[in-house]
Parts: C-alpha cells; sequence; structure tokens
C-alpha cells in the first residue's frame, strides 16, 4: 500500500519537475519559406525532449525525423538536419532542403455526368500542381477535399473519388499524380415541402430563385434562405434539401418555418437637445392575408412634435425589394424658439423597387399634402399640394446601432401644378449624403451634406414644413434647431414688443465634417466644423459651427454630446448638443 503510495508520489513530482521545465527554443537556419519554417518549428514544438537529453544520438535522430516529416509536404524528400546545442535553452537546427521533387505527370479523368459539365470540368481542371512544378501535398490534398465539396454543393451528391494516387520516384526526384473521379448524376431542384403552417406558401413560392427541374445550386439554395430571412413574415425559416427522398434525381426542398406573431409592439426611446426626449411606438400586423399583405403604424411624441402614421404594405414580385406601400399621417408641430406652427394631413402612395444585388433604392410616389400653418408675419393659412415624386437612396453600414463604417445618400424630387390638385406651382429637390470612416481602429472621420432648392409662383403660400431650415444637432451646431433662415419681424399682440422669427427659405446648403479618436474602451473625443445657411438669396453669408464633443458608444447606440460655438452674420452663439441613436 505505501510501496504504491511513494510510487504516485515519485511519478506525480517527476511530472511535475518536467513540466515545469523551460521549453527548448529552437532557431532554425537555411530555410527562406515561412509556410515550412512553420510547419517545421510546429514539428518540433511538439517533441516532448529536454535539452540535456540531445546529447543522446536517438533524441538528435527524432529530430532530424521530425523535421524530414515537416518538409515533405512541399516535395523535399531528401533533406538532412544538423543539430546544434547553444547557450541557455536555444537549440540550433540546421536544415538542408536539398533538391525537391517536382511533377512528372497528372493524369485526370472524369467518369459520370460531371464530364459533359463544362463548369465542373472548368473547376476539375483548376488543380495547380502542373508538369514541372515542385511537389506540395498540401495542394494535392486541399484540392480533393474542395472539389469534393464543389460536387456536393453543385448536385453531384453521389460523388466519390474512384482512385487517388501520388507515386514518389524519390531516386528521380519526380512524382506522378493520379486523380480519378466519379461524379455520378447531377441533381435538380425539385419541389418544396412545408414544415409547419403553410399559409405563406404564395409568398415563398414568389420568393423562391429556381424553377422545378433547374440543376441544384447550394449557392441558389443559400439566397433563397437569405430572402426568406429578410422577408420579415417568419421569426424562424430554413430551407434545406432532402437527398434521400429524391425521385428521379429531383431534390425536395424542405421548407421550415414559423411564422411571427400576428401582432407585433415595440417601443423606442431617444433624446436630443432639439427635441428633448422622444418616444416612438411602433405595431405590426405581418400577415394581413395570405398574399403577404402587411400593416404598421408609429406614433411619435416629443415635446415640439407629435405624429401618427399608418402604412398599408404590398409586395410585389420581390418581396424584400420590390413593394407598394399607401401611407397615411397626421402631425402637429409647434416650436418654442420659433412661432411657427403647423398641422398636417397627408396620403401618400409609394412604389419601391431595387435591382437584385444593387445597393440603390428607387422609390415612386404621389403625395396629397394639406397643410395649416402659422408663422412669422403670415396669418393663418392652408395649402393642398398634389406631389408626384421620385427618391434615389443608397445606404450601407456595417452594424445597425454602433457603426463604424457607413455610406447614406438620398435624391429627391417633388412637383405639384396649380389646377392639378395643388394651390400653387411647386418643384422641390433635395441631396443629402453623409460618410463614415474608421481607420486603424481608434480614428473615424465623419462627413455629411446637404443641398436643396425650391422653385414656385407663390413662396409665401408654400406650407412651412416644406421649406429649408438650417441649424442644430443634425445640420450647423451651435444654433437652435431650425434658426438658421431667412427672418420676418414678429410682433406681440399683448406687450407690442417687435422680434425676429425664421419663416424657412427658398434654399438649402449645409456641409460638416467631424473627426472622432478612441481614447478608451466604447469612448471617443471629437472635434466638428459645420458649415452652411438656407436662405433666399444664394450670395448670402454662411454661418459656421465649430466645437469639441464626447461619444460614448452604449450598448443602446451612440451617445454624443457637444459644446458648439456658432459664427453667423446675425450674430454668435453658444449652444449644447446632445444626441442619442445611430448616425445612419
Amino acid at each position: 500500500m505505501f510501496r504504491q503510495y511513494f510510487a504516485f508520489l515519485a511519478l506525480f513530482f517527476t511530472a511535475a519537475f518536467s513540466w515545469a521545465q523551460t521549453p527548448i527554443t529552437y532557431d532554425i537556419t537555411g530555410v527562406d519559406q515561412d509556410n515550412i519554417r512553420n510547419n517545421i518549428r510546429v514539428h518540433l514544438n511538439n517533441l516532448d525532449v529536454e535539452k540535456k537529453l540531445l546529447d543522446n544520438p536517438y533524441w538528435r535522430d527524432e529530430i532530424s525525423a521530425t523535421v524530414s516529416t515537416a518538409v515533405e509536404p512541399f516535395g523535399y524528400y531528401n533533406s538532412e538536419t544538423e543539430v546544434t546545442l547553444g547557450e541557455g535553452d536555444k537549440v540550433t537546427v540546421a536544415v538542408s532542403l536539398n533538391a525537391p521533387l517536382t511533377i512528372n505527370k497528372v493524369t485526370r479523368e472524369i467518369i459520370g455526368d460531371g464530364r459533359e459539365d463544362k463548369a465542373f470540368r472548368t473547376r476539375f481542371n483548376s488543380l495547380k500542381l502542373k508538369e514541372g512544378d515542385v511537389l506540395n501535398q498540401t495542394i494535392y490534398e486541399s484540392f480533393k477535399s474542395s472539389m469534393f465539396n464543389y460536387a456536393l454543393s453543385n448536385g453531384y451528391f453521389d460523388f466519390y473519388w474512384q482512385a487517388t494516387r501520388l507515386d514518389l520516384v524519390r531516386d528521380e526526384k519526380q512524382a506522378n499524380v493520379l486523380l480519378i473521379a466519379q461524379s455520378g448524376p447531377q441533381y435538380y431542384f425539385g419541389e418544396l415541402k412545408f414544415v409547419g403552417e403553410d399559409k405563406a406558401s404564395a409568398i415563398i413560392q414568389r420568393l423562391k430563385p429556381f424553377k422545378t427541374g433547374d440543376a441544384y445550386s447550394s449557392a441558389v439554395l443559400a439566397d433563397f434562405n437569405r430572402s426568406l430571412n429578410q422577408s420579415g413574415y417568419f421569426t424562424r425559416v430554413i430551407a434545406r434539401p432532402v437527398v434521400s427522398e429524391a425521385q428521379e434525381r429531383h431534390v425536395p426542398i424542405e421548407v421550415s418555418l414559423l411564422h411571427r406573431p400576428t401582432d407585433a409592439f415595440n417601443v423606442a426611446l431617444g433624446a436630443a437637445t432639439d427635441t428633448g426626449p422622444r418616444i416612438r411606438l411602433g405595431w405590426e400586423r405581418p400577415w394581413v392575408n395570405s398574399r403577404g399583405h402587411s400593416i404598421s403604424s408609429d406614433i411619435f411624441i416629443s415635446a415640439p412634435e407629435q405624429s401618427v402614421t399608418a402604412d398599408y404594405r404590398i409586395p410585389m414580385k420581390n418581396i424584400t425589394q420590390d413593394y407598394a406601400s399607401i401611407e397615411a399621417g397626421y402631425q402637429f408641430i409647434e416650436y418654442n424658439n420659433t412661432s411657427f406652427e403647423s398641422e398636417t394631413l397627408s396620403l401618400a402612395a409609394h412604389r419601391y423597387w431595387q435591382a437584385n444585388n444593387s445597393p440603390w433604392q428607387h422609390d415612386g410616389s404621389v403625395t396629397y399634402l394639406r397643410e395649416t400653418y402659422d408663422q412669422g408675419e403670415l396669418n393663418t393659412n392652408t395649402t393642398s399640394l398634389v406631389l408626384p415624386g421620385y427618391s434615389l437612396s443608397y445606404r450601407k453600414k456595417d452594424t445597425e446601432l454602433n457603426i463604424n463604417n457607413g455610406l447614406y445618400v438620398q435624391m429627391l424630387a417633388q412637383v405639384g401644378r396649380e389646377g392639378l390638385g395643388s394651390d400653387i406651382d411647386f418643384a422641390k429637390a433635395v441631396v443629402e449624403a453623409m460618410y463614415i470612416y474608421t481607420f486603424n481602429n481608434v480614428h473615424r472621420v465623419t462627413i455629411r451634406g446637404e443641398l436643396g432648392a425650391i422653385k414656385t409662383n407663390s413662396f409665401d403660400e408654400v406650407p412651412t414644413s416644406l421649406r429649408f431650415y438650417a441649424g442644430g444637432d443634425r445640420s450647423i451646431r451651435g444654433f437652435d434647431f431650425r434658426d438658421i433662415s431667412p427672418q420676418a419681424d414678429i410682433v406681440n399682440p399683448e406687450t407690442g414688443e417687435t422680434t425676429l422669427d425664421s419663416i424657412g427659405g427658398r434654399y438649402l446648403a449645409t456641409s460638416s465634417i467631424e473627426y472622432a479618436y478612441q481614447v478608451a474602451d466604447n469612448w471617443r473625443v471629437a472635434a466638428f466644423v459645420d458649415v452652411g445657411t438656407a436662405t433666399n438669396d444664394v450670395d448670402s453669408q454662411l454661418s459656421v459651427g465649430v466645437g469639441p464633443g464626447i461619444q460614448w458608444v452604449s450598448p443602446i447606440g451612440p451617445v454624443r454630446a457637444y459644446i458648439a460655438r456658432g459664427f453667423s452674420p446675425e450674430g454668435d452663439a453658444w449652444n449644447f448638443h446632445l444626441m442619442l441613436g445611430p448616425e445612419l
């Protein structure tokens, strides 16, 4: 009993002492290729040997054999190795690779349907080892695996290697490669099979990017899965081939799905110095009928603005990129820093479309707008407009909330004609863009700009919500929201005092550049310059806002705070700006 106990202790301490030994450091010479040298080092580091044992010829032979094993995959079957003990724990391993084996002959053959498939033949003939090349077994083995995966991905489910051989003729320093592939027959897409409720069958059939009888392709099936998950109709959905149930080489595609709930609700909170705290309440019913119609509604509440909107969406051929929308809304706005007050009713019909694999989204629309407004020296006025319009937009970002790289561009044009549903002739064009770029993980640059113009035969009757204003968190910092624009005298009927008030302009031009530097995890310091104006005269002087800021990359989106100094022809000002939420 005690003897076994002491034997166990001896074994334990021997192992512990061995484990505590400083590992040997190998200095590998004579090898210039990084991949070969790294492979030698990996093999040597797996040897369990102490430096004091290297005086033993057995261990030196073991190191030489290990080096030979490490270099053989790269065609060096005649290498020589010399081991020299250095100071400390360093061991020098001098390697002479000598002449490598070269490819003498490559024999390839396809048996089965793949022989007549041009794409299959091209892929099969893409082996990078040619006659006269140095033998590289990693390329050889990688090709066999990748060819097998390619065959399965393109419907050759019965593929196998009928013969593969690598003949080494070491005396002549040559190697011969033999590859005979049995492709078997190619399979085709079959019918869809649904697991779960099938009310979405019509929608899914429209999303399907293949027809029954098309050659099977895993890439096409991946596109199908991507479209299904982006459609917005399902909590979970996956389409997969059921090869075991194939009939006459037609593979059924099983679609397992779980529909979204009948009603979905969401709450979004935000804050900015322009609007103060704000809340958005959303409701959506993704399934109005089996054709995939959906309806949603939003309620937006902030101190200066309250609105209610509803949207009825009708999917077209490509559900995620091609649909019609009917929108209705009511909006009331009143800003404390101006006399502006408006009440707007709107009804719009939109037709959205986007080409496959294109980042550009098109939107053709017709909007009916009826706005009652009171601002500046204008008496309460009501204007009705019918506005056909078109917009083209591009949006790309790396994440939804905390964006490191992104680009947004939108171009919008609307026109109205007096006597054709509109009280006045009206045309408006706006171009806006924002670019965010992060480099070296710590430097972040944001550039944005906006241009706009209005042409009309009666500017006084243009609803104030359609006019141009500048100033505020997302415009020219250093100024209050909508503070930069043509102004008019306002007389207080109770006190008789006269003040200036922004009433909106015909033209808009703003630009901004901001630099931010990451000083700690989730924290950045920033500096910015904003320039621009909203005006009736294109020769007007520009207003400028400059200042520093700090940004916190929070789990619910970036929080940005700025102290801004504004310079304008009307006077200078200081302002504090606080924003919560993503920029794009």
